[in-house]
């Protein structure tokens, strides 16, 4: 029979069946009569097929638990990143929990608390109440979750860190990412802010998914709270080009304040721009410096043009300025 090898919560119970599913067509290998057997050969195909996250999920499911494969968890924790690269929020959650636990992976509460709060956006429960035991802090998401990724696998021996250091790593976006790209470029130079450093924020906040809800209630791509969007005429946080034009509009005003420097007004979007100022550059927030690291690997530049027109600039700035 396909059973688990450790409890998990009824949800789960669907990808379990998805896993049996798998496997007795022979998608994973062949069917005895009475239990499910894999069989290993080199007859299966040279090229991995292309998975949908529900056979990732499947799959990662059988690699974890050794449902009828060899237990495997560095391929199931591959496998569960793929699918959380899609957006689903049951693999961020398995595969936060895999960090959490130094299954597969080295142990990173960082790493785990900030994909527990992507699937938690996403309103999965358990992963939620599962925030409370890794900590405040958030730490970069899995290579294999770039934003630039747009492949069917991941090679072995993959690196679980962040490491975007591509000329743009903006270029070859899977399709249902380019289109949330396409619309950045159209709307981003009506703000004056290049591009580039609008699909940072929105890779970085959100992964490009577009119902996206933190557990500060951080809304849409560009993780907008009710009182930003709000101040930036929002009326729906979770309408992509809505979302997209209150958030440019945040990053004008930022860029604006901060005179164009790129990390403070990162920064800012962060952690706001009073504490900001109130820490007189970026403040002391593991979270707020990694976000700042992880914009500046996307958008590799330390100044940005700004309309002084926008905004008085930011007393922090003012104060750094040479007197002639």
């Amino acid at each position: 029979m396909c059973t688990a090898r450790r409890e998990r919560p009824e949800s789960r119970n669907n990808l379990r069946v998805a896993a049996c599913a798998l496997l007795a067509y022979g998608f994973l290998g062949t069917v005895s009569a009475e239990e499910v057997v894999i069989v290993v050969t080199p007859a299966v195909a040279p090229a991995a097929p292309v998975l949908t996250t529900t056979e990732l999920l499947a799959q990662a499911i059988a690699y974890e638990h050794g449902e009828g494969v060899a237990k495997d968890q560095r391929k199931a924790a591959m496998l569960y990143c793929q699918a959380a690269r899609d957006g689903d929020p049951e693999a961020q959650f398995s595969l936060g929990w895999m960090f959490a636990n130094a299954r597969g992976v080295p142990r990173d509460d960082t790493v785990a608390a900030s994909l527990f709060a992507l699937a938690a956006a996403a309103g999965h429960a358990q992963a939620s109440r599962s925030l409370a035991f890794v900590g405040d802090d958030r730490g970069p998401l899995p290579e294999c979750m770039r934003p630039v990724e747009d492949a069917a696998t991941i090679p072995p021996g993959a690196s679980f860190e962040i490491t975007l250091d591509d000329p743009d790593p903006f270029v070859n976006l899977p399709p249902w990412k380019r289109k949330i790209a396409d619309i950045v470029v159209q709307l981003a130079p009506r703000y004056s802010v290049d591009p580039r450093l609008a699909l940072a924020v929105i890779a970085v906040e959100s992964n490009f998914e577009a119902s996206a809800r933190s557990i500060k209630d951080a809304r849409g791509l560009m993780q907008l709270i009710p009182d930003t969007a709000t101040r930036f005429n929002v009326r729906d946080a979770y309408d992509v080009k809505d979302n997209v034009r209150g958030g440019l509009a945040y990053l004008r005003w930022l860029l604006a304040y901060y005179r164009g420097q790129v990390q403070l007004a990162a920064a800012a979007y962060n952690a706001g721009e009073k504490a900001v100022d109130r820490y007189r550059g970026i403040p002391p927030y593991a979270e707020t410096r990694e976000y700042v690291k992880r914009i500046q690997r996307l958008f590799r530049s330390d100044v940005h043009p700004y309309d002084a027109r926008i905004v008085d600039p930011s007393p922090i700035v003012v104060e750094a300025t040479p007197r002639s």
